[in-house]
């Protein structure tokens, strides 16, 4: 395997290399979405989750293949608040969003936003997805949590449920 100028390989199983690094970087720009939500949360939520970007890179390193999507999901996050908030209090059963940890509210908005905005984002792969953010950052019953919030939430849109 060769790799041009650029850095990126060539050759035969260059393309499963290329979408294993995409996925890890989609990933990571996951958890830099919900590190910077939880910033901005803490923060009493002041500004706009673009400032709390700002104000991050500012003192940390974003990997500069990972800030497209990491804008593309704060951006969705303050345009649409309202109603991916909306759509989680109809998918949370016996729960206020009020009530749940910084970090499980984080990830289900981020998990919301990509099912209810990002078509380009398989709604499986948006739970999926969610649940390792839960699974790395929330406490002992996240994970489980947060995939029963969102399959309602996928069912309700799918007129499933």
């Amino acid at each position: 395997m060769s790799a041009p100028a650029g850095g990126v390989p060539t050759g035969p199983g260059s393309a499963t290399r290329l979408d294993r690094r995409e996925r890890i970087d989609r990933s990571r720009s996951r958890a830099w979405a919900l590190q910077i939500h939880y910033r901005w949360e803490s923060g009493g939520r002041e500004g706009s989750l673009r400032d709390a970007l700002v104000e991050t890179t500012g003192n940390r390193r974003i990997a500069l293949r990972r800030l497209p999507m990491v804008r593309e999901l704060l951006t969705t996050l303050d345009a649409n608040l309202g109603e991916i908030d909306g759509a989680l209090r109809g998918a949370l059963d016996n729960w206020s969003l009020d009530r749940l940890s910084s970090i499980d509210r984080g990830v289900l908005r981020i998990g919301a936003a990509e099912l209810l905005m990002h078509d380009d984002v398989p709604p499986k792969v948006a739970i999926q997805e969610a649940i390792r953010l839960a699974e790395s950052y929330g406490g002992h019953e996240s994970p489980r949590f947060v995939n029963g919030v969102l399959d309602a939430l996928y069912k309700r849109r799918s007129g499933q449920g």
